[in-house]
């Protein structure tokens, strides 16, 4: 934290005794803020702030306008401030750090930009790979030659560049293990192990930790087919199909709607809600027999299809702590009106008014303080951030967990990330370390919104390549506005092009929902993209119903 001075001190300053020192200036840092403090001490524009070993303090230049480039500085600063910076120097320290962002989406890119324009704290922001977005906006440095699933490679480049953080975003390199060999080398990072990412690689490890250690979720059962015997599957799967069927029946004591998923890793595709037992079947077919999702899906959940309101619920862990993010609720059907199949999430917005603050402190006392100590005692300690998908009942009110996430959701990332107002770089490092305890967060008022604007056919096949034109008119509509890049490059001709299936995630803050709704789509009519589409309701639970016109190209 930073030391707030008086006027008195300031006046002490003015008026006081001061030492005076010539040094390199790798030994200080200059404030970024030194116009609006100037001010306050002295209408000298030779008077600014100094960061000190991590302490600010109040400082008379002897040659005005000297630029952090200088190789050295002279300055004259108060006693009295070396005096309370000895006797707070404990406290005020404020290591700064240099961050490596793995990952290359909207989520990775909302996380740079929370570092370097938030965190005052970060010296540089790199992000691997990145895209053509992060690395324009100047959001971060992209390093798109190193392999992030080489852990040698990324610990190097870590020694190389001096990296004090490095922040995971994708759930693949967790599940990998990229943390665990990151931390044994020594270097501080946000992100679960690979034995406690298991709580998003498996849902039935998810399933069993949270019937022993009684958290709330929807009763489910398994089948499962070795890789090596799926090419006789086909021959026995009406007795498979049928199976599953009489285990829902003689554990739910319900039909359909049933949901069906596949149990490892499939890009936020691998659920289906089954509207009839024959979907059902077809379902089980499509994972099983067909292999649509790969390994993913060779072991298959079943379970019952809960009723009412979908939310996301996030929390920073340091392995026995805690810390609730605010609230945001994410639209994960690929049509207006919740119809479709499901995507990787089409759009969110932030606060969910769904989850009330009496709700929040029911869903850490009953689903994520329970995790973090189940999982401590199953010896996996659990750090990084904890997203939580929810359903709050219809029928209780009540939570129930519909799964774990290992990492920041996206899109909520970009909401969560325009909105929080605290140092990202030092409360993660807090969970690296273990002292979330302690830590608090600041957030703006009002609320955010992010519509995502994906290629024609996603989730299904789409064509890569296509030209986007207006960005930078997008983010003129207003102050708050923000382009986030999920899949974009350059074209030779400089142009971006999509190279994905979310391909950008336009984010507005306001006011309040609606403010930041008319915002967002302001914004979203700006851009030229005729082989992009996007959901015209986000926001559609918590607002009245307005469905926003489509503009074409």
């Amino acid at each position: 934290m930073a030391c707030i001075f008086s006027q008195s001190f300031a006046t002490a300053f003015n008026g006081g005794s001061t030492e005076s020192f010539t040094t390199p200036t790798r030994f200080f840092n200059l404030s970024p803020n030194v116009s609006s403090l100037r001010a306050f001490f002295s209408p000298d524009p030779s008077i600014g702030t100094l960061q000190i070993f991590g302490v600010v303090a109040p400082v008379k230049f002897a040659a005005v306008g000297l630029q952090p480039a200088a190789e050295t500085a002279s300055f004259s600063v108060s006693r009295g401030f070396l005096f309370l910076a000895a006797l707070l120097q404990v406290t005020t320290y404020v290591e700064r750090v240099s961050v490596l962002v793995i990952g290359g989406g909207g989520r990775e890119h909302a996380l740079c930009y929370a570092l370097k324009k938030r965190s005052p704290s970060c010296d540089a922001v790199f992000c691997a790979p990145g895209n053509a977005g992060i690395s324009n906006s100047g959001d971060a440095t992209c390093i798109d030659y190193l392999d992030i699933s080489d852990s040698l490679s990324v610990i190097a480049f870590c020694r190389e560049w001096g990296i004090g953080l490095v922040v995971v975003g994708p759930e693949a390199p967790l599940v990998a293990g990229l943390a665990n060999d990151l931390v044994n080398a020594g270097i501080p990072t946000f992100g679960p192990s690979s034995e406690a990412a298991a709580l998003e690689g498996s849902k039935d490890f998810m399933k069993r930790l949270c019937d022993k250690y009684d958290i709330p979720t929807a009763k489910c059962s398994q089948i499962q087919i070795e890789s090596q015997k799926r090419i006789f599957a086909a021959v026995f799967l009406s007795c498979i199909g049928h199976l599953c069927l009489i285990i829902l029946i003689e554990n739910f004591n319900e039909g359909a709607p049933i949901v069906v998923q596949a149990d490892g890793l499939a890009a936020g595709k691998g659920v289906i809600v089954a509207t009839t037992l024959e979907e059902a079947y077809e379902a089980v077919e499509t994972m099983l027999v067909k292999n649509a999702f790969g390994s993913a899906g060779g072991r298959v959940i079943i379970e019952e299809c809960l009723e009412g309101e979908e939310a996301s619920f996030f929390a920073l862990v340091d392995g026995e702590n805690a810390l609730a993010l605010e609230s945001a609720q994410d639209h994960k059907r690929v049509g207006d009106g919740d119809v479709g199949p499901n995507t990787g999430g089409m759009g969110a917005y932030s606060p969910a008014p769904v989850l009330t603050k009496e709700l929040e402190k029911v869903v850490m006392e009953s689903i994520i303080v329970p995790t973090v100590k189940g999982m401590a005692l199953e010896g996996c300690k659990f750090v990084g951030v904890l997203y939580a998908g929810l359903m709050i009942e219809r029928k209780s009110g009540l939570p129930k967990l519909i799964e774990y996430n290992v990492r920041f959701g996206d899109p909520e990332c970009q909401v969560l990330m325009v909105r929080l107002e605290s140092d990202l770089a030092q409360v993660l490092l807090a969970a690296c370390k273990g002292k979330l305890a302690n830590v608090s967060l600041e957030w703006s008022p009002g609320s955010a919104m992010v519509v995502v604007m994906a290629s024609n056919g996603y989730p299904g096949s789409y064509k890569n390549g296509t030209v986007i034109h207006n960005l930078e008119e997008a983010e003129q509509v207003a102050p708050t506005v923000k382009v986030f890049h999920a899949g974009t490059a350059l074209d030779s001709d400089g142009n971006y092009i999509a190279t994905g299936g979310r391909v950008l995630g336009i984010t507005a803050k306001g006011a309040n929902l609606a403010e930041a709704r008319d915002r967002v789509y302001q914004a979203v009519d700006q851009v030229n993209w005729p082989e992009g589409f996007y959901r015209r309701d986000i926001g559609w639970r918590a607002l009245p119903q307005k469905q926003h016109h489509v503009t074409e190209g």
